[in-house]
């Protein structure tokens, strides 16, 4: 399945103020979401992106003169203070999580579909991957890449992490997916799932 939940950020602190902060800690997704309120509040300080916020967290608490970009929850499990909150950019912020388990899921009328590919870094190999897709009128929801690694030839191969509409048993997704497996040199099936209902959602 899938969730999505509200993403809040906080600036910690041992000292629990702005004044003499050098160095802030977070997950590298994290400062791109509060990139207006470094640019505004801490603008000279040095960011350094580490593994996860928890990370952050704890760095923070080993040096007064630095901070971290996590959760009010964070602060409490550290023994840090929160410095300022809501620095997020977008007050709307959500964090999307994947539920993941060892059994297929039925189809609920409503579904999405995720899966790995692969294909080499060569002109129309990104047309070509897409191409099932369009021509079985299956609407992709989202697409991204990651290279994968460097080839004895020197070009690389990219990983793309897709979603789709539809469950991967019903037509038109399962004649997209046949052919798509076929054309690429890597596929993975991540599973079908309930789409999440958002807000506004009939």
């Amino acid at each position: 399945g899938e969730v999505e939940l509200p993403v809040h950020h906080c600036l910690l602190g041992l000292a629990g103020k702005l004044s003499g902060i050098a160095t802030v800690y977070s997950h590298p997704q994290s400062f791109q979401q509060c990139r207006r309120w470094f640019a505004a509040s801490l603008p000279g300080c040095r960011q350094v992106g580490v593994s996860s916020t928890a990370d952050a967290a704890q760095r923070a608490r080993e040096d007064a003169a630095a901070a971290a970009v996590a959760s009010a929850d964070a602060a409490e499990l550290h023994g840090l203070r929160v410095i300022e909150k809501n620095i997020e950019d977008e007050p709307g912020n959500t964090t999307r999580f994947l539920v993941v388990g060892n059994h297929a899921v039925a189809s609920s009328g409503d579904d999405k579909t995720s899966v790995l590919v692969s294909t080499h870094n060569r002109p129309g190999a990104l047309v070509r991957l897409l191409k099932p897709l369009s021509d079985s009128g299956v609407s992709m929801t989202r697409i991204e890449s990651r290279p994968a690694r460097q080839a004895a030839s020197g070009n690389w191969q990219y990983v793309f992490f897709i979603d789709m509409e539809g469950h991967r048993e019903e037509e038109p997704v399962r004649s997209a997916l046949a052919v798509l497996e076929r054309e690429v040199g890597f596929f993975k099936m991540l599973g079908s799932y309930p789409r999440v209902a958002r807000p506004g959602d009939s």
